[in-house]
């Protein structure tokens, strides 16, 4: 198996107000699509937004459950101030706080928050490596603290 993941596909309760978080919120680029699915391009991968009761069905399991899903979505930025504007972005859009940005054991710079889904986003800065695909993502204009 080639090692890299394609898209991303997350179960929401409500597929409407989760297209206005991650579209208008967030300002991720929204590809043509059914109107049961909405997709977003994310440079090199893409974000699905599915309803959950379809997708668990798609997938043979049960959709119950809530709290910790065993996973958090990360997106790496190149400045601690560019941390705190993507969380504060979020909150704006309707996230809900998780964990205020602050230093961390490892030696970064991170805060967490929660779509509306609940689906918890870390937002990080790694002053040791930049961590994610060479390409727009990576040569985005630093924000200076």
């Amino acid at each position: 198996m080639n090692p890299c993941i394609s898209m991303i596909t997350l179960g929401v309760r409500d597929l409407a107000a989760s297209i206005r978080f991650y579209e208008e919120g967030l300002g991720f680029p929204r590809m043509e699509s059914s109107p049961e699915v909405a997709f977003f391009t994310l440079n090199g991968t893409w974000l699905g937004l599915y309803g959950r009761d379809a997708l668990a069905a798609d997938a043979t399991v049960p959709s119950a459950g809530n709290g910790f899903e065993s996973f958090t979505l990360a997106h790496n930025v190149h400045s601690e101030a560019e941390v705190n504007i993507v969380i504060n972005q979020a909150l704006e859009a309707g996230a809900t706080l998780v964990k205020k940005p602050q230093k961390v054991f490892w030696g970064g710079y991170s805060g967490y928050f929660k779509d509306v889904d609940g689906h918890l986003w870390e937002v990080a800065h790694n002053p040791y490596f930049w961590i994610g695909p060479n390409d727009d993502c990576a040569q985005s204009k630093q924000v200076v603290e």
